[in-house]
């Protein structure tokens, strides 16, 4: 699960970036464009690894959160809890982990919620409802997503003698953007001299 405002972003800048390089070709010269690329290159990266790549994927093992530099990987016995108060907050047995791509909504964007929400419930009642679980926001869907389907391995039993694999959060640190990323910079700074 990732919001498709980071996708539209990244494609948004992508695309800059590539009139960027053609428009430096045209109008000046392509031996020009050419050393615009490494840093064309590395914007577009960038922003593909901030708000494309990041996501929170949900399995029948656990939750993997995607974040910028690192992956981290949260089997479902080591879960304890789900929040959502500044963006989805998984607290396990391994430490607390956010997750990038889910934030809370800001205060603009909850005020709208809750007003509609209240409108929806108002003939049952008055529900406290924290923006950051409404379903209509990033940390809201994801919550709502890992919570049901936390509900469902505790319901199945796979969650009555839960017993952890490993010391530590399984983390994936994302070393080839990070090399892709130090290499377009160097070729970038190397144009300049």
């Amino acid at each position: 699960m990732r919001p498709g405002w980071g996708r539209a972003l990244t494609i948004a800048i992508a695309a800059i970036c590539l009139s960027v390089t053609i428009w430096t070709g045209v109008s000046d010269s392509w031996t020009d464009a050419a050393l615009t690329v490494p840093w064309m290159a590395l914007l577009t990266l960038t922003c593909w690894a901030t708000f494309w790549r990041p996501c929170v994927a949900v399995s029948d093992a656990g939750v993997a959160l995607v974040n910028v530099s690192r992956t981290v990987f949260i089997p479902w016995p080591a879960l304890h809890d789900v929040d959502t108060k500044w963006a989805l907050t998984l607290m396990t047995a391994y430490g607390r982990f956010r997750a990038w791509s889910a934030p809370a909504p800001g205060t603009r964007a909850a005020l709208f919620s809750l007003v509609g929400t209240r409108k929806q419930h108002a003939p049952r009642g008055p529900e406290v409802i924290r923006p950051g679980d409404l379903v209509d926001s990033p940390s809201g869907a994801a919550a709502a997503l890992i919570r049901h389907r936390w509900d469902a391995v505790r319901a199945a039993g796979h969650l009555e003698n839960p017993r952890l694999e490993r010391e530590r959060a399984q983390v994936t640190w994302h070393v080839a953007t990070a090399l892709a990323g130090a290499a377009l910079l160097a070729v970038g700074i190397a144009t300049l001299v």
